[in-house]
C-alpha cells in the first residue's frame, strides 16, 4: 500500500494555510526573548510595517564580545519588569486569593492586573 503525506504550514497568527513556498518565517528578539512565527505573506507585510518605525530609529545590538554584568535576583526586572521579589508577593497573593499560579514561570496578565487593583 503507498501512502502520501502531504505537510502543510499553517498561518500562526491567522490559521490560514500558507501556500507552498509562500511562507515567511519571522523571528525577532523583545525583552531578551527570542522569538519565530510562521505568516502569509500578507500577514509578514503587516508585522513587517509595524516594526518599520521602530527599527528606522533603533541601535542594532550584539551580544558578541560584550561581557554581561549579573544583576541580584532580588533587583533584577524580569519580563513582566517586577523583580523576582515582587514576583514572589504576586504569587504568595494570588494563592492566597483563590488564583492558580504556578512556582515558576509566568503570572497571567490578570493575575498581575488583580493584585495590582488590590494594592
Amino acid at each position: 500500500m503507498a501512502e502520501i503525506f502531504i505537510r502543510q504550514l499553517i498561518d500562526d497568527l491567522d490559521g490560514k494555510p500558507i501556500d507552498a513556498g509562500l511562507g515567511h518565517e519571522v523571528t525577532f528578539s523583545y525583552q531578551g526573548a527570542d522569538y519565530r512565527i510562521d505568516l502569509r505573506p500578507a500577514n509578514a507585510d503587516k508585522i513587517e510595517a509595524v516594526f518599520a518605525p521602530y527599527i528606522k530609529v533603533a541601535e542594532k545590538a550584539s551580544s558578541a564580545g560584550k561581557a554581561r554584568v549579573k544583576t541580584p535576583t532580588s533587583t533584577k526586572k524580569l519580563g513582566s519588569g517586577r523583580s523576582a521579589e515582587q514576583l514572589k508577593a504576586i504569587r504568595d497573593w494570588a494563592g492566597k486569593n483563590g488564583f492558580d499560579v504556578g512556582a515558576k514561570g509566568r503570572i497571567k496578565a490578570d493575575v498581575i492586573g488583580a493584585f495590582d487593583a488590590a494594592h
